[in-house]
């Protein structure tokens, strides 16, 4: 538990507050319901339960969701949750329930577009008040406790809600009908007419263009989110066309993102989120899917480029991952929080002074330069924007410019930055570190083992690979059924709750991932069981396209996610992992449940392309040209190496590579991909077939004649990383 949440009156720089007996949370697994366990609000967590007594009692329902790393969700917890007047108000007019959104996504994607329906906004934490059979009439996001700014506090509005129950409850029951009728309606995706082409493409590359920010990187005005979705799909695009603009708007908001403070200058790894224009004050919490998706950015990004400052960048975040965030047993945390004693970014930030300590003097001075600390401090406290004499870490330079300003090499620069840094992290480790997140979600970590696995590939590094399979063996024995169905949840040795569409679709990817690192066709394998049990449960066979939970789920609407945010729509990666397992496995009805869901989100992806950039990526890939590389060899020998480092260090990102062992007469990857039975070296040596639609060019033994059939149509790598 996090002592900033008062939880544990002795920790140090705990709040005093008065802790109530436990309530029901007591005995959930989510450290977000944990941290509500001692309220004296009566919470249920989101159960049969709370919902008959509320029919039982005639009581309309107050629903919260949040997750652990939201600072306004314990803002409202230790403002209100834990206020005894505030209390007696919910626990007397409400059966109060609490939801973790990351625990039970299936129940936040649906009150969060109800929330959208009846207010035109969102966010976190969020409230709705529905009635005892689960429609919804009210949605807010952070309420606070009193009437201030302008902002209708509890204390007046439960008071409000209840009279109107009382006399109004037949209006407010037609009005949850219709937000639930409103929902199920968009739920419905008729196929669109005619076929998404690469003219989309064009059209979301064309906005990207317009909504760039020349000077700061990224896209649009603050806040601004890393959404690297987007960026890999500029990567693919300007492979494609050879349109250079797309590569430049890409390194500039990688440069621009690991240079600012929404990067953890000391630690590494990403905060969620930048308030600001220019990447300096962020949301400071940390999360796993952040950390995978921009690790995947940074590795692409370095093979198209061949720039070292984003391959370390992808080492970097690696680390944090790998020392922070990882289970002893392989799997992988969720999140840190962005509080610590109470103060968002605490535990984060400095003075002049405390650099000037840790450093000495002229360290210290030079550090504090290069890295934008003063004494007034860069990190303005909100409201009120008044300077705080505390600093968020920020490269505001590249290192070269400092070095020539100190003459100085920039080896010798990057050395003293380093030493520095170690010192420094040093020290901050001595301070109340904030909360961790500690429960495993299956989609997060399929995420997070494609990322390693991807990086594993591009680096040669055997530490990521194995990190990569032991999260891979965590989630397909921990987080599994007896019936081979998988699970969302884990922590302390438990695991439960229905697979939603982004743990299949996110593992199908992490698999596919992971066997090109590998090469163990038992990775393939289970991705084309976890396939048809994707499609058993989760496909819509009336309209196409797939529901994001499963067909025995006790939800009010089941819906069908398509639009890429913070993270990619389970349908997006559900398309592209399709694609790409029938054409590694030459199964043609795997193939063609991935190109029916072209047709069926046509309609929404032509009205805002680059809200779907990562199902554009998908679509890039089917149009195609895209290759299955088949090599033959014996494993680890020099000319197998050669020919499979070949492919992998180039930019090749419209080609998927299988490995035939030219010295088993039956190999594993036979008995998933057939086709390969046919697969043999040519005198011996090591041979690379390329194909593109079941149809392949001469074998070749020449890893450079394998790369130039695999033909580039945009931007070629200028030379292969080294």
């Amino acid at each position: 538990m996090n002592p900033a949440r008062g939880h544990d009156p002795e920790a140090p720089g705990a709040p005093v507050r008065e802790i109530s007996s436990p309530n029901r949370l007591i005995n959930e697994q989510s450290p977000y319901l944990l941290q509500h366990a001692h309220n004296p609000v009566d919470w249920y967590p989101w159960s049969e339960e709370a919902f008959l007594r509320a029919q039982e009692e005639g009581k309309p329902i107050f629903l919260s969701i949040g997750y652990s790393a939201c600072h306004w969700c314990h803002v409202m917890e230790e403002e209100s949750f834990a206020d005894p007047q505030v209390a007696k108000l919910l626990n007397d007019i409400f059966v109060c329930i609490k939801v973790d959104r990351e625990e039970r996504p299936d129940i936040d994607q649906v009150y969060m577009a109800a929330a959208h329906a009846l207010t035109g906004a969102g966010g976190w934490p969020l409230t709705i008040i529905m009635t005892p059979d689960k429609r919804p009439f009210f949605a807010a996001s952070y309420i606070p406790r009193e009437s201030r700014y302008g902002m209708t506090g509890l204390l007046d509005l439960i008071p409000r809600i209840s009279k109107i129950w009382q006399s109004q409850r037949q209006e407010l029951e037609n009005a949850g009908d219709q937000v639930l009728q409103a929902l199920q309606n968009a739920a419905r995706t008729p196929p669109g007419e005619g076929e998404l082409a690469e003219p989309i493409l064009d059209e979301a590359y064309d906005t990207f263009f317009r909504i760039f920010d020349g000077e700061n990187g990224g896209f649009g005005d603050a806040p601004k989110f890393p959404a690297p979705h987007n960026l890999i799909f500029l990567l693919r695009y300007g492979n494609r066309t050879g349109k250079e603009p797309a590569y430049a708007m890409v390194e500039k908001t990688l440069h621009a993102m690991r240079r600012g403070g929404i990067f953890d200058q000391l630690g590494y790894g990403f905060h969620r989120y930048s308030t600001d224009a220019e990447w300096l004050v962020p949301h400071f919490e940390k999360m796993l899917y952040d950390q995978a998706l921009l690790i995947m950015a940074y590795t692409e990004a370095y093979l198209a480029t061949g720039r070292e400052e984003f391959a370390r960048t992808a080492r970097e975040v690696i680390a944090y991952v790998l020392r922070d965030m990882t289970n002893p047993g392989g799997g992988f945390y969720s999140a840190e929080d962005a509080d610590s004693e109470g103060e968002e970014g605490k535990f984060y930030v400095w003075t002049k002074d405390e650099i000037l300590r840790v450093l000495g003097e002229e360290d210290g001075e030079r550090f504090s330069r290069i890295f934008g600390v003063t004494e007034p401090g860069n990190y303005r406290q909100q409201p009120g924007g008044r300077r705080t004499g505390q600093n968020i870490l920020r490269l505001r330079r590249p290192l070269a410019s400092w070095a020539h300003e100190f003459s100085t090499s920039e080896e010798d620069l990057a050395w003293f930055v380093e030493g520095a840094r170690q010192k420094l992290f040093t020290a901050r480790g001595e301070r109340v570190h904030p909360a961790k997140d500690d429960k495993i979600l299956a989609d997060w970590n399929a995420l997070t083992i494609a990322a390693l696995a991807r990086a594993a590939r591009v680096f040669d590094d055997p530490e990521y690979l194995t990190a990569a399979e032991k999260g891979a063996a965590f989630v397909l024995t921990g987080l599994r059924r007896p019936d081979g169905r998988l699970l969302h949840r884990y922590r302390n040795g438990e695991a439960g709750l229905p697979a939603t569409l982004d743990d299949y679709a996110f593992m199908l990817w992490a698999l596919l991932e992971v066997y090109e690192a590998s090469f163990s066709p038992d990775y393939l394998v289970t991705a084309t069981e976890l396939s048809r049990d994707l499609v058993a449960h989760y496909w819509d066979c009336n309209q196409g396209g797939f529901f994001f939970v499963p067909d025995d789920a006790d939800v009010p609407v089941r819906q069908k996610p398509i639009y890429d945010g913070a993270i990619p729509s389970g349908n997006s990666v559900a398309m592209y992992a399709l694609f790409v397992l029938g054409r590694m496995t030459a199964n043609l009805e795997i193939e063609e449940t991935a190109n029916r869901m072209r047709h069926v989100f046509a309609d929404a992806i032509r009205q805002s392309p680059t809200a779907y950039s990562h199902f554009l990526t998908g679509l890039e890939f089917m149009l195609g040209p895209n290759f299955e590389v088949i090599i033959s060899g014996v494993p680890g020998e020099e000319d197998t190496r050669a020919m499979v480092n070949a492919i992998r260090l180039h930019y090749t990102p419209d080609a998927v590579v299988i490995f035939r062992p030219s010295d088993e007469e039956d190999p594993g990857i036979t008995k998933v991909a057939g086709f390969t039975r046919d697969i043999v070296t040519v005198e011996g040596r090591a041979t690379a077939y390329v194909c593109t639609n079941y149809a392949c060019d001469i074998p070749t033994t020449d890893p450079e004649e394998m790369l130039r059939l695999v033909r580039s149509t945009g931007r070629p790598s200028e030379e292969p990383i080294a």
